[in-house]
């Protein structure tokens, strides 16, 4: 998933990974959505594999969002954000796979990420 978040953040729409190859990720059936009484209604799709080298890789989908949530510990008027502790993992990768972040800022100042405006 962070590579999903990441690729789409990045503005790559797909890439090929070896994560999932012979899994239920890979051959489809995975249950997306149930119904109120517990059978599943959707199901996830077969994925496409390829072969580089010897080696089976699946494609995943890059993740794009239309708005991403997100905590940073500073921030400016500019969407520039700092991430602090733990936050610095994935929300970095979150803020960047949304068309529009919105994010709860404790305090302005110094940035790790700067904004598009």
């Amino acid at each position: 998933m962070a590579e999903r978040l990441r690729a789409g953040g990045a503005g790559i729409p797909a890439f090929f990974t070896p994560t999932g190859y012979g899994t239920v990720i890979q051959e489809g059936g995975s249950p997306i959505k149930y119904n109120s009484t517990g059978e599943v209604v959707i199901e996830s799709e077969p994925r496409e594999t390829r072969e580089y080298n010897g080696k089976n890789y699946v494609l995943e989908e890059g993740i794009f969002a239309d708005y991403s949530i997100i905590k940073a510990w500073k921030g400016d008027k500019n969407g520039n954000l700092v991430f602090r502790a733990t936050a610095r993992n994935f929300n970095p990768d979150c803020a960047r796979a949304g068309k529009i972040c919105i994010a709860e800022v404790v305090e302005p100042d110094s940035i790790h990420l700067p904004g598009k405006s």
